[in-house]
């Protein structure tokens, strides 16, 4: 029988939390944190930096397939807040995938089957090696299957548009709620309806509501169950 690789799954809608949830999940553990969202983002800044269209199917998988994409951990020397590295060769775009062309098209170039495919190759291999807290939108039912913990991480459409309506304020943005609300919904209709990959629970995974719960009770649950599950805990991770 083959071993199961020691990485936790983490679904949700935007704005679920399951990004700051892994990040600190993965900090405690002593894991990578793998947003997978990161290579959709690397393989839009690539296509843009060299002129393929978001719309051109083919062209973006061809270029998904020929492009190794690494997630790491930050090394000690990197102090500029980054949660990982993203490295295409010796190319450090960690930042680059980022900005703000990226935001407008990544949606659109990771709705291709092509793209998604040849990615979701790229995520398993990382997954595969284990350590890992890796989130998105199918890992559990798509990417990763085989993750022994699966946790699909939900919150009511309000809360969530109010966290992301609270985030904007914060970094001195004016934002409309009603706006953010209704984009939401858009978002997460698309998300649960497209062909490819919907976001949905895994059937084996365990469903967390994070509305009435702080991040670091969140991380408690899923540390619990980690404990349960796979047999893990912040100190027999750290002397791994």
């Amino acid at each position: 029988m083959t071993e199961q690789p020691l990485t936790i799954a983490i679904d949700g809608p935007a704005a679920s939390g399951k990004s700051t949830v892994g990040y600190k999940l993965a900090n405690d553990l002593k894991f990578l944190y793998f947003d997978t969202g990161a290579m959709y983002r690397a393989i839009t800044y690539l296509a843009l930096d060299q002129g393929i269209a978001p719309t051109d199917g083919a062209a973006l998988g061809a270029l998904a397939e020929r492009t190794l994409i690494e997630i790491e951990p930050p090394i000690r020397e990197e102090t500029d807040g980054r949660q990982y590295t993203v490295r295409v060769g010796a190319q450090d775009i960690t930042w680059d995938i980022r900005h703000h062309l990226v935001d407008i098209n990544v949606s659109a170039v990771a709705a291709h089957p092509a793209v998604r495919t040849a990615l979701r190759e790229q995520q398993r291999r990382i997954g595969l090696r284990g350590r890992c807290v890796m989130v998105g939108r199918d890992i559990g039912t798509a990417v990763l299957p085989e993750a022994p913990l699966k946790i699909y991480l939900d919150a009511a459409i309000e809360e969530r548009a109010r966290r992301r309506h609270d985030e904007a304020l914060q970094r001195g943005q004016s934002g409309d709620y009603q706006m953010l609300l209704e984009a939401m919904k858009a978002r997460d209709h698309y998300d649960s309806s497209r062909a490819e990959d919907p976001l949905r629970a895994a059937k084996d995974a365990h469903i967390l509501n994070s509305d009435a719960l702080s991040v670091d009770e969140v991380v408690g649950e899923i540390l619990a169950l980690a404990k349960k599950e796979m047999g893990l805990n912040r100190a027999s991770c750290s002397s791994r």
